[in-house]
């Protein structure tokens, strides 16, 4: 590491308050959500190198309380590639744990991994991740997993090349979480999603779609604050749109589109505005970004979501940025631009006061403030520390550290952190001692009068010859819990939406209280209302057989159009991604599972058609392209989040779990229009290891006594939906499947 000290003081040895006693880093942005420390330095000086650091690769931010830091990083290259949280004594480095945790089913590509931050609840003091390929997970303190959540197989969350992941939000007892997702019903388009989820359960309570179709994932964190009696918080999304949401109940309550591509700074709350910055095409000018200043609209419970025009604008200037968010200190904001500018901006009049050159460029990381100084990480490794002023900048140290710096700094008793594309650093701040200002209190409304019920959890999944019991609370207008209604006591009815295109219902009833699936139940999705005392609530469900399971596909009817003229069915509602990028339709005589060719968007499609508990089962389907000898499309299976597929025009067998990270194939000669039978199974040792295997032979012949392709691997998943895949190559031809089949092995 580098060091040219431009301004230097003595180091002094720290007589610190009590960690306890100042308010933790518990989220990327920290204690008041913009950015910006409590803490305040007696003698204060930068010192000259880090009192430690720790190898890792990380691309987020650092969280701390309680004097013990968490970080998300990955390590490896390859197939060797895996994220890691890990636990830090914050003062030492020392490692007190730390989790592996391994990519699946991702098209993450050039090691973008890592590119979120960890959260810690201060009153639990439970820490929530989720990870690049979509597990969200719950962890005590010291390092137990208490619940974990596959958002990807449970509730259809898409993964894309740039990894990014985001990070969770505490909310009184609600974590909150987003994503890109295709899931079922209305959920069922893709779209960018909040979901609230009981931070100590990890039941759903809501799930929200406050955007548009999108054209890009975003993490822009959200921010919260409580106006016009609600919660609520405010994000950019995947589709160019700068949104507002109840945060209690995730009622959608404005968006002001600004953006053709996704805005991925988190904003800031200034006065009656909300101040927010991108980098893509601006939909009302052809001009490259903006940041803007829109004034916050008065905010009615129920009523239908805003829609903010130009007339909403306080200002706007030419700042362009992708993903660095603001700082606000006052009525002052400092912004990094993508072109290495460190621009001030007065948030009255959007007036850029100055801008100074500190790199070429700039791309993701976000700067602090603590005590004066700004501490601002760059693209090209150098860490800035800056003292601003409305005259510019008196720049007091800049340290080249080893890694680009893509994250922002975290501010903790006295020490600074920085992660980095190759390691965790730590500067301990030279002073004689620590005060802190107050941190704004948190206002929370009094609830008002009960308005609805909030059944918990408010989405299931459930297989065939099991039940669920629901908590029911009675909520106000704006979503705060007034008390508890027994759900014995409650009139449970089918419940169909009155816009629903498909009308479909769970294949299950109620019994006092307790929701009964029979071990007959059909594989369904539907929802139910509660009543009681003149209150309403809705919870939502999906059936999934019991092992074994087959599908024939001969039982639906062909009753929808398709724009080529043939009839055709949709999919199963419970299996997830598979509406409009497969259908149901007759060929040859026979129904069967068609991947669709009028969306180039869903020419590669995964549909996951079981539990993602379900472990050590053998999955087999026939599987067929249409094409000729020199052009064939792609068809296979997922088993335990490992893809087994027939590569048509590579003539091959193929494993993976992320075509970056983990592919292998054999020769394997594939005749187009030709049926073949499929089948996997995923072998796990007890120390992890384990094997993938693969038999594929032409069906209506034999089938071989050994495995066709057999891959060993030092780590396997533990457990995995089943799932079937289809690529269709720029939709120039189908792919079909047929008689699937998913049977225990033990």
């Amino acid at each position: 590491m580098r060091v040219s000290l431009l301004l230097c003081s003595l180091f002094a040895t720290a007589l610190t308050a009590s960690a306890a006693d100042l308010p933790a880093w518990s989220s990327w942005r920290g204690p008041s959500q913009n950015g910006v420390s409590p803490e305040r330095f007696v003698d204060y000086s930068f010192p000259e190198k880090p009192s430690w650091t720790y190898k890792q690769q990380g691309r987020g931010t650092p969280v701390i309380l309680d004097g013990r830091l968490f970080s998300f990083s990955y390590k490896g290259k390859g197939e060797e590639l895996v994220e890691y949280l890990t636990a830090h004594d914050a003062v030492t480095g020392d490692v007190v744990w730390q989790h592996k945790i391994h990519d699946f089913i991702s098209d993450t590509v050039y090691g973008r991994y890592a590119i979120g931050a960890p959260t810690i609840d201060p009153e639990t003091k439970k820490v929530y991740l989720m990870t690049t390929h979509g597990v969200f997970r719950c962890y005590t303190f010291d390092g137990v997993l208490e619940w974990e959540i596959s958002m990807m197989e449970r509730f259809g969350r898409l993964t894309f090349p740039n990894g990014r992941a985001g990070s969770a939000l505490i909310e009184g007892d609600l974590v909150i979480v987003r994503g890109i997702t295709a899931y079922w019903g209305k959920q069922g388009p893709a779209r960018d999603r909040f979901f609230g989820f009981d931070k100590k359960t990890g039941e759903l309570v809501w799930a929200s779609t406050p955007g548009i179709g999108p054209k890009d994932s975003s993490f822009s964190t959200p921010i919260f604050e409580t106006r016009d009696g609600m919660r609520v918080f405010y994000v950019g999304t995947g589709c160019g749109q700068l949104v507002a949401v109840n945060g209690r109940n995730g009622e959608p309550l404005f968006r002001f589109p600004m953006s053709f591509g996704g805005v991925n700074s988190s904003p800031v709350i200034y006065k009656d505005t909300v101040i927010a910055i991108h980098g893509k095409e601006n939909l009302d000018s052809s001009e490259e970004g903006r940041m803007v200043a829109v004034r916050i609209p008065k905010f009615t419970p129920g009523a239908e979501q805003q829609v903010l025009g130009k007339e909403s604008e306080v200002w706007r200037n030419g700042l362009v940025m992708f993903s660095s968010s603001p700082v606000l200190v006052g009525d002052r904001l400092y912004q990094l631009t993508k072109t290495g500018t460190l621009a001030c901006v007065n948030a009255d009049t959007g007036e850029i006061i100055w801008e100074e050159k500190l790199s070429n460029s700039n791309l993701h990381s976000s700067p602090i403030y603590a005590d004066g100084l700004l501490y601002v990480p760059m693209n090209d490794g150098a860490l800035h520390v800056i003292r601003p002023s409305d005259e510019g900048i008196d720049t007091l140290a800049k340290l080249e550290l080893e890694g680009s710096c893509l994250g922002a700094p975290a501010l903790y008793n006295g020490h600074l952190y920085v992660h980095t594309t190759k390691m965790l650093y730590a500067f301990k701040l030279g002073q004689t001692a620590i005060t802190a200002s107050a941190v704004s209190s948190v206002e929370i409304p009094k609830p008002g009068k009960a308005a609805a019920l909030q059944i918990v959890p408010n989405d299931v999944l459930l297989r065939q010859g099991v039940s669920q019991e629901f908590r029911v609370r009675k909520v106000d207008v704006n979503g705060f819990v007034v008390g508890e209604a027994n759900p014995a006591e409650l009139e449970w009815a089918s419940f169909i939406p009155p816009t629903a295109k498909v009308k479909a219902k769970m294949d299950a009833t109620f019994e006092g209280g307790k929701l009964i699936v029979s071990d007959k139940a059909k594989t369904s999705a539907g929802a139910f209302m509660a009543k009681g005392e003149g209150l309403k609530g809705i919870v939502r469900g999906r059936v999934l057989p019991s092992l074994p399971y087959t599908e024939d596909f001969e039982s639906y009817a062909l009753t929808a159009d398709a724009s080529d003229g043939a009839k055709f069915s949709f999919p199963p509602l419970s299996w997830i991604g598979a509406r409009f990028k497969f259908d149901i339709r007759e060929q040859h005589d026979t129904k069967l599972f068609a991947k669709t060719l009028d969306r180039v968007l869903f020419q590669r499609a995964t549909a996951f058609i079981g539990d993602p508990d379900l472990a050590n089962y053998t999955l087999q389907a026939d599987v067929m392209s249409e094409g000729n000898r020199r052009s064939k499309m792609d068809v296979g299976l997922v088993n335990q989040r490992y893809a087994i597929v027939l590569k048509g025009n590579y003539n091959q067998i193929e494993i993976s779990s992320n075509h970056e990270r983990l592919k292998r194939s054999v020769p394997f000669q594939i005749k187009a229009n030709a049926w073949y039978t499929m089948k996997s199974s995923v072998e796990r040792n007890a120390d992890g290891s384990g094997t993938v295997h693969a038999k594929v032979w032409l069906r209506d012949t034999e089938e071989p006594a050994e495995w066709t392709f057999s891959l060993e691997l030092p780590y396997v998943h533990e457990k995995g939906a089943p799932g079937l895949f289809g690529f269709a190559l720029q939709n120039q031809m189908k792919v079909f499947i047929d008689n699937v089949s998913i049977t225990s092995n033990k």
